[in-house]
């Protein structure tokens, strides 16, 4: 066993060989965790109820708490976002993005992508019945609903699939304009796709916070793991 200024050299070593982006999504992933973490902690003790309740009542008529602050088509146009971030849709976006792959012969692109999803999916509703906190009832929900509240499921699964889907394929588009709009639409999806539940009156906003980190986080360690694993020039 190599005693331990050698195992350290050995990681500074390591760390000087790495590439600088692959540092920077490894920082990013683990801030993204260290935040879920805290955030977990104060949902459960209950500290953030304040300030959530506050947003979901600033989003309402004063007079009328079942309508929302703006003009009318507000509403209608949220309630349309957020079936973006259902299963449906989602399920969707990910089976074509396979068998796009699979067409390309990108086969193990294709494999990983999939179960990248799959496999963020499973950890959000694992993460709901953990947490098991109940839906906010200071407002009338626009929208039904029949789950727990923390994560965000909406929140964490867009990051999931559309954070995954669009960071592995911008790695393979031919120009940087192509892959900066590839991130940034899928960051915005995700963003309003949030945005919504909150509007909507389904979540307060820790919850779509949390599904965001813990969303973003898992995408974050899934494109880490095919800049490893998965060459550029290989099926």
């Amino acid at each position: 066993m190599p005693s331990i200024p050698v195992a350290l050299d050995r990681f500074l070593d390591h760390v000087k060989r790495a590439e600088p982006l692959s540092l920077a999504m490894f920082a990013a992933a683990s801030g993204g965790l260290l935040i879920f973490q805290q955030l977990v902690s104060e949902v459960v003790e209950g500290e953030t109820k304040g300030i959530d309740d506050a947003v979901l009542l600033a989003l309402r008529q004063p007079d009328n708490l079942s309508a929302t602050v703006g003009p009318p088509w507000l509403a209608h146009a949220a309630n349309d976002i957020t079936s973006l971030g259902g299963v449906t849709v989602l399920t969707l976006a990910t089976i074509l993005t396979s068998i796009y792959l699979l067409t390309v012969r990108r086969r193990a692109l294709a494999v990983f992508v999939f179960l990248s999803v799959v496999s963020g999916w499973l950890l959000s509703m694992s993460l709901k019945l953990i947490i098991a906190r109940q839906r906010p009832e200071i407002v009338p929900h626009l929208v039904n609903i029949n789950d727990f509240s923390f994560p965000s499921g909406h929140a964490m699964l867009s990051a999931v699939t559309y954070l995954t889907i669009g960071g592995l394929l911008a790695r393979y588009q031919a120009t940087l304009a192509a892959r900066v709009f590839m991130l940034s639409a899928s960051m915005f999806l995700t963003l309003i796709i949030g945005v919504s539940r909150v509007f909507l009156g389904v979540h307060y906003p820790t919850d779509v916070l949390g599904g965001w980190c813990a969303g973003a986080t898992w995408a974050l360690s899934c494109w880490l793991i095919a800049r490893r694993l998965i060459s550029s020039t290989n099926p």
